[in-house]
């Protein structure tokens, strides 16, 4: 049984964390750390997890570390670049939720961070080179081999996931890609600010960080990585009045030639071996993956414009965060990708 310790264990990541180890046959919480809440049992932060989990918090100070096999750090961004030296130092791989460890290069970590409105110069970069980006459906190699795993980003993994396959097929018309993009409430944390107050969030749409999301960075990366030669996003992301759950829908200009069924083709094809993504060819919703590891994709051509539609949802809690996280601590340890993930999503 492998042992894995949370840093940033009440948020709802390390909550989402909590709930899948659980059920991993593999896999068992060695300790659980954050600042808050520390020297509480985890269920007197969450109820619902009164006699399944009943492990006190430990301050950041009060980390054990013989032990670990794996360590997950669900902690804001520039916590985690300045814990996480420790466990390297003892081999310990980690995987940060945060985008520390999401970048190679110090530019690309500075644009993300003054997207964030934060500080932009990097604690540990001489981690930055031996970080994987945690995208297992890209990068699953990679992740098997890695120490340091910088999680994908929720709207990252919802929009890479939608593109990736056009892009590497070299059918885009243009460079120039938009993604409209919905959220649920959840995906700011529990400490989400007054803005998302119950009375101000309910019955309520908003845009924010109209083309500079912090997400578009990493976004932009892996698709000219793959394959894409200048590609760049145009992203207007929205909260609406949803607990958990995101929508995109992405529109390319496309090379004639290519209708719904040859992209439906392209898309499975891609996507055949890969566990966690369903092509659809109906419309998907976020009920649908609600609670599950699952990335449902719908492409289809709008035959009267000859643009290409790539609708992708996902919940932000699980594929775009925890499930995402578990998904390349199997990788690392050598586990099934799909252990402890194989659930339906709940519905209604």
């Amino acid at each position: 049984m492998k042992k894995a310790t949370i840093v940033g264990a009440t948020g709802f990541g390390g909550l989402g964390l909590i709930e899948i180890i659980l059920r991993h046959p593999g896999l068992e919480i060695k300790q659980l750390v954050a600042r808050k809440d520390a020297g509480r049992p985890v269920s007197d932060v969450y109820p619902h997890l009164k006699g399944f989990c009943d492990l006190p918090v430990y301050t950041p100070e009060e980390i054990d570390y013989s032990g670990i096999d794996i360590a997950f750090f669900s902690t804001p961004d520039r916590a985690g670049m300045t814990l996480i030296t420790e466990f390297h130092k003892r081999n310990i791989p980690v995987i940060d939720f945060s985008g520390d460890f999401r970048f190679r290069t110090l530019e690309d970590y500075a644009v993300y961070a003054r997207n964030k409105g934060m500080e932009d110069t990097h604690l540990s970069a001489e981690l930055l080179p031996k970080a994987v980006y945690g995208l297992p459906e890209k990068y699953a190699d990679e992740i098997r081999k890695a120490k340091i795993v910088g999680n994908s980003g929720c709207f990252a993994i919802c929009m890479t996931l939608g593109l990736l396959p056009a892009v590497e097929a070299g059918i885009l018309g243009s460079e120039t890609i938009v993604c409209d993009g919905k959220t649920g409430v959840s995906g700011a944390g529990k400490s989400s600010g007054e803005a998302n107050l119950y009375p101000q969030r309910h019955e309520n749409v908003n845009t924010y960080r109209e083309g500079k999301h912090q997400h578009l960075v990493e976004v932009e990366n892996i698709l000219n990585r793959a394959g894409g030669k200048n590609v760049r996003i145009l992203f207007v992301p929205q909260i609406v009045p949803l607990n958990r759950g995101i929508l995109v829908t992405s529109y390319l200009d496309i090379k004639k030639g290519h209708d719904t069924a040859a992209i439906l083709k392209l898309y499975r094809e891609y996507y055949r071996a890969k566990p966690f993504v369903a092509i659809t060819d109906r419309s998907p919703n976020t009920a649908e993956v609600r609670g599950s590891n699952r990335c449902l994709i719908r492409p289809l051509v709008d035959e009267r414009t000859g643009k290409l539609l790539v609708i992708s949802a996902i919940d932000n809690l699980v594929k775009g965060q925890a499930g995402n996280a578990i998904q390349c601590a199997n990788l690392m340890l050598g586990f099934d990708e799909t252990t402890g993930l194989a659930i339906p999503a709940f519905y209604p």
